[in-house]
């Protein structure tokens, strides 16, 4: 599942990028228990701030023939037993096709996205270059909503434990287990635990303010984003400074030094500069934990089932529930805490313990 801390201190950094969809579950149902908060919205649709690398070069303006395939995409289902390369290279040419692939980058991390189900990343594409843009980000970084959150189950009696390791599940009373699928994989036992996700290289920076520079760099000609993540949050950096997030998604033999050095390719098409302005960095490797990515012949039906029989359930984000990235996780919870509600004669005690740990 993803990692949703927030550092302390001067540089408000997350562990890769985090964003919240206006559109998403999550929104109305954080919004009516007040746990949303002061929100910034993400800036890609500036004019002028949004570039997009082809064939090489920046520009400013999308390629028309992707933006005709995406018009395309909205009127026309894509099927789930084909992939979305061979799918939309029928819609609107091999050119488009390979654009378009790349241009889901941001909410797919995965090295070769042309490859998994036309239906998967239709539908993600879609959220993407949606107008206005969903994205919203919480001010002060996501600790801000994960702290309301926790306050508000203490509230509710939740007891909740930290830096306890588990290595048991109860079997007198339905668990939720909300972990990775590796974690939940060990804890259960259950080798069948298992869904494909993606590998992808981030690199964190603060630099030197500087006038002109882009929000976001996307590239067109390979999967890769970067993104001036404080662009509409002061509060995350010192004043004076700004904070990038670059994300590439890297294929399983290539190492992370491989997609940092691709970051910095599209760091230097954007970010004039940028060498010289650096005050911090950090570079770091998300494997297996940036959500589920369905291949052809199979969509979010098929990924292991929420109800693991005898009362457990199971809650996260490559797990069988609709929805785009985090959504997955959020959708699961619901679902398996409704399963669990539902056990005849049940007298729920809420606590919840760090699974970090298991």
């Amino acid at each position: 599942m993803e990692d949703v801390r927030t550092a302390e201190g001067p540089l408000r950094t997350n562990d890769g990028p985090h964003v919240l969809h206006s559109r998403g579950p999550h929104w109305a149902w954080l919004r009516r228990r007040g746990l949303l908060g002061a929100l910034a919205p993400v800036p890609v649709a500036a004019p002028g701030r949004f570039r997009l690398r082809q064939h090489g070069v920046l520009r400013r303006t999308p390629p028309l023939p992707m933006l005709r395939l995406i018009h395309r995409c909205v009127r026309q289902q894509a099927p789930v037993d084909v992939d979305f390369m061979t799918w939309a290279t029928g819609v609107g040419g091999e050119e488009a096709a390979r654009a378009a692939a790349h241009r889901a980058t941001g909410v797919l991390f995965h090295h070769d996205p042309g490859a998994l189900s036309a239906a998967f990343v239709r539908e993600r594409l879609l959220r993407a270059v949606r107008v206005p843009a969903e994205a919203r980000r919480p001010r002060g970084g996501w600790a801000t909503v994960v702290d309301r959150m926790a306050a508000r189950a203490w509230q509710l009696g939740v007891r909740v434990e930290t830096l306890s390791r588990v290595d048991t599940v109860p079997r007198d009373t339905p668990v939720v287990v909300a972990t990775s699928l590796d974690a939940a994989r060990r804890l259960l036992g259950d080798d069948s635990l298992t869904w494909t996700s993606g590998r992808t290289a981030l690199l964190d920076l603060a630099l030197r303010t500087r006038r002109g520079d882009p929000f976001v760099v996307c590239d067109l000609d390979a999967p890769g984003w970067v993104e001036w993540s404080g662009a509409r949050d002061r509060s995350l950096a010192p004043a004076g400074e700004q904070l990038l997030q670059a994300q590439v998604p890297i294929a399983p033999y290539e190492t992370k030094a491989d997609g940092v050095a691709r970051a910095e390719e599209l760091l230097d098409l954007g970010f004039r500069g940028w060498r010289e302005r650096v005050v911090w960095r950090r570079a770091g490797l998300a494997s297996g934990r940036t959500g589920a990515v369905d291949l052809p012949g199979s969509s979010w039906r098929d990924r292991p089932a929420i109800d693991r029989g005898d009362g457990v359930y199971l809650a996260g984000d490559q797990v069988a529930a609709p929805g785009v990235l985090s959504e997955v996780s959020f959708n699961s919870a619901l679902t398996a805490v409704s399963l669990a509600l539902a056990t005849p004669g049940l007298r729920p005690t809420w606590r919840a313990l760090d699974l970090k740990h298991a």
